[in-house]
């Protein structure tokens, strides 16, 4: 099997970890009313999720550093299967919260190996290509994953889709043994030292691109269920076909994220995805009574929010590229933090204002997140203007 079919596995597996993880956007009125909890409750199940795998997954990381890349990727899905049926077979919110918190460390460890491997084995200059495919992964999970398990939920019950889920990781184990190759572990860098890389300014400001962008895509869309059934009006059939156009989308921007970053480079391709963004995060408020163009407007969304994933994840790459490794635990560990800020914030506006807020608060996040990029990208661009005269001046013999 080639390089190119083995990321494209790693891919299809990223689909089942995606849907673990975002199912729960998908079937929150669905728990919410079978554990007689609210919405908003239920809704800090990915608040958990976030916190443990923003702090779970660099510490996990740093201690099977050394172990080969192939059984951590089996290790990581033993765990998610275990996270999946606990979900099944433990009751009340409480074991809930713990099966969350197991699929969340098992994530976190199965992503970042999988994302090093997929760079390691792309071919030179693809790296964003490469990343893009995984990424790509997780798309799917939102187009046939989290539709699919809201249909599941609908007819039979929501327990029924981590049973599937965790069935189909069974599987998935198998597949990785027989298609990744033995790979060397790398040396285990201390926490210390994967905190120190936080201390330099331009990677500081180029993690708070991603936490801004994820955690206005995080207020607006952990409840995007409930906004679809109350304030847009549409049936359960149209949230199911809202949420698989919306993962069409999302497949379609991610994927062109990639192509956009090696073709036209990071800076167009992130400031001009998160301004349309934000921009469609600001129309879903004004026009959230009309069904057909809340349709249009969370296709949009989808692929302008999505675009951004795999050009965040090279550019920092390009930051530091003697830690790889690093920096994605990092990347990724910032991205849940800001899956839990958002769900959280969220979850305080439905309680104190309304459902419709959370597209606005989302929309400020994403700008700032905008901004904060054009101003990290145009420091970069000038630092390398520098070193590039002070390398002529040298040459020179000046």
């Amino acid at each position: 099997m080639s390089n190119a079919l083995k990321i494209y596995m790693l891919a299809v597996v990223s689909f089942l970890v995606g849907t673990s993880e975002f199912i729960i956007a998908g079937i929150l009125d669905k728990i919410a009313e079978d554990i007689d909890v609210t919405v908003s409750a239920v809704g800090q199940l990915i608040t958990v999720f976030s916190l443990a795998y923003a702090f779970g997954t660099p510490l996990l990381m740093a201690l099977t550093a050394r172990m080969d890349r192939r059984k951590l990727l089996i290790a990581s899905l033993a765990m998610f299967v275990v996270g999946n049926f606990a979900a099944v077979l433990l009751p009340g919110f409480q074991l809930l919260i713990l099966s969350r918190i197991v699929l969340a460390l098992s994530t976190g460890v199965f992503v970042v190996t999988a994302l090093t491997v997929a760079s390691n084995m792309a071919d030179p200059g693809k790296q964003g290509s490469a990343i893009a495919t995984l990424v790509m992964g997780f798309s799917t999970s939102l187009i046939i994953g989290v539709p699919l398990g809201r249909v599941i939920a609908s007819a039979y019950s929501w327990k029924m889709t981590f049973g599937l889920i965790g069935a189909l990781g069974l599987l998935a184990i198998l597949a990785i043994a027989l298609t990744i190759p033995r790979t060397d572990g790398e040396e285990p860098v201390p926490l210390g030292k994967q905190l120190a890389l936080m201390k330099e300014p331009r990677i500081a400001v180029a993690l708070s691109i991603t936490f801004f962008w994820i955690a206005g895509y995080s207020v607006a869309y952990t409840y995007i269920s409930p906004f679809l059934l109350t304030v847009t009006g549409m049936t359960e059939q149209g949230v199911s076909a809202a949420l698989f156009a919306f993962g069409i989308a999302s497949l379609i921007g991610s994927k062109l994220g990639g192509f956009s970053t090696d073709r036209w480079g990071v800076g167009r391709t992130l400031v001009s995805g998160m301004t349309l963004h934000a921009t469609v995060l600001v129309l879903l408020s004004f026009l959230a009574q009309s069904s057909t163009a809340v349709f249009l407007l969370l296709i949009l969304w989808a692929f302008s929010a999505w675009s951004s994933g795999p050009t965040q994840q090279y550019y920092l790459l390009t930051l530091a590229p003697g830690a790889a490794g690093i920096m994605l635990s990092l990347n990724t560990s910032m991205l849940q933090f800001a899956m839990a800020a958002g769900a959280g914030i969220g979850g305080a506006v439905v309680e104190q204002a309304s459902l419709t807020a959370v597209t606005w608060i989302g929309a400020v996040s994403v700008v700032l997140a905008a901004a904060t990029a054009a101003a990290s990208l145009g420091l970069a661009r000038s630092r390398s203007r520098q070193a590039a005269k002070e390398r002529a001046l040298q040459e020179a013999g000046v």
